[in-house]
């Protein structure tokens, strides 16, 4: 009789044994493809959250006096312009998107108006990314809705801004907001208007879902991270929602981390231990294989192969399992990516592959116990 067929009908004897060994398996596997899969949402919805915010991390002059800074909106004091390209030629710095701003609050034509140069966002190096917001060409601008509104500005037309000529791209949706009274335009054009070429008052960053620190870790290595490259500066980080789907992701995956190694014992735990009354219960049965004439290699092969069977069973099983817990319980977890939870079917395949191994290795104990039974000792026992 082959060894497959052995294997089976063995399976099929001791079917309980089988099931119990199985459910082992489907638990471990069924964990890790919840914690993985809802991990993946958690780390797109902090992603979504923070693009939706906006840029969130102020970098302004050293100098600056916040109390003034706060009731502007806007430092008095500048910065080069060059410390924005410092950041595009770093890696391993936690930003995604970053622009380099220069405001003005001035009077034109009786009203008060905040003049904003931007320049085109900045990614990290080697990670293009989409613009968060607009891009203002040279001899453009965009104009906010209240100062197009009161001064009868329409797309098209040709403006005067201190003796230079710009045409206007764009008129702005209301906000409710200071930005109702910007002018933007392109950050060289706005520090030729206002005579500060080469200089900027603050550089805007949205910072990454990339690092897997605590938040408090993560601040930190931020500032280390500005002060080494930006001696010269400061930053502001606003936390808000940001904050609080920061500390939801990285408290899913520090239980994560922690739950996964206590699983994985206590079930490699529980595959060994019914292995082992797997081969108590078969002592005979193997005494007599050995006085058969039947090698350590082929007994060794019923009771791994036993086992790489139970890792496939748990393996399927716990795929199915732990992607219907994701998809289940999900949604109410992650209410602003509830759709993007999908199953990963490439998790399927590395399932089919680790579960076996993991099952295998959890018996190899017991295996060689069975491999190294004399049988003349357990056939006197008969």
């Amino acid at each position: 009789m082959s060894s497959f067929r052995l294997i089976f009908k063995e399976i099929a004897h001791r079917r309980f044994n089988f099931l119990f060994s199985s459910l082992a398996v489907l638990t471990a596997v069924a964990l890790f493809i919840f914690f993985h899969t809802t991990g993946v949402a958690a780390k797109q919805e902090a992603r979504v959250v923070l693009k939706n915010m906006g840029f969130n991390l102020r970098i302004i002059p050293k100098e600056t006096e916040m109390d003034k800074f706060y009731a502007e909106g806007f430092s008095e004091n500048t910065m080069p312009e060059e410390y924005v390209y410092r950041f595009a030629k770093r890696k391993g710095l936690y930003y995604a998107h970053l622009m380099a701003t220069l405001q003005r609050k001035v009077t034109w034509r009786g009203r008060s108006v905040i003049l904003t140069g931007i320049l085109p966002e900045v990614s990290p190096p080697g990670k293009k990314k989409k613009p968060l917001g607009f891009t203002v060409k040279l001899g453009t601008v965009y104009v906010g809705y209240e100062i197009a509104r009161s001064l009868g500005i329409k797309e098209g037309d040709v403006i005067d801004l201190f003796g230079r000529s710009f045409t206007v791209t764009k008129t702005l949706s209301q906000t409710g907001s200071k930005d109702d009274i910007r002018i933007y335009g392109h950050l060289h054009d706005i520090q030729k208007v206002l005579g500060l070429e080469g200089r900027i008052n603050e550089i805007k960053a949205l910072e990454c879902v990339c690092y897997t620190l605590s938040p408090e870790e993560f601040r930190k290595t931020l500032r280390q991270q500005l002060a080494r490259i930006l001696p010269d500066a400061k930053v502001i980080q606003l936390r808000a929602i940001a904050l609080a789907r920061r500390n939801q992701r990285w408290m899913i995956e520090r239980y994560f981390s922690i739950t996964m190694p206590f699983v994985i014992i206590v079930c490699a735990v529980w595959i060994g231990a019914l292995a082992m009354m797997n081969v108590r219960e078969r002592r005979y049965e193997i005494g007599i294989m050995r006085a058969l004439g039947y090698g350590s290699g082929r007994i060794a092969l019923l009771f791994l192969g036993r086992a790489v069977a139970i890792g496939l069973v748990g393996a399927a099983l716990g795929f199915l399992a732990g992607t219907l817990l994701s998809i289940t319980l999900g949604p109410d977890i992650f209410k602003v990516t509830a759709r993007m939870i999908k199953p990963i079917y490439g998790l399927l395949g590395w399932s089919l592959i680790a579960a076996p191994a993991f099952a295998a290795l959890s018996s190899f104990i017991p295996a060689m116990v069975a491999v190294t039974q004399d049988p003349a000792y357990t056939l006197r026992e008969v």
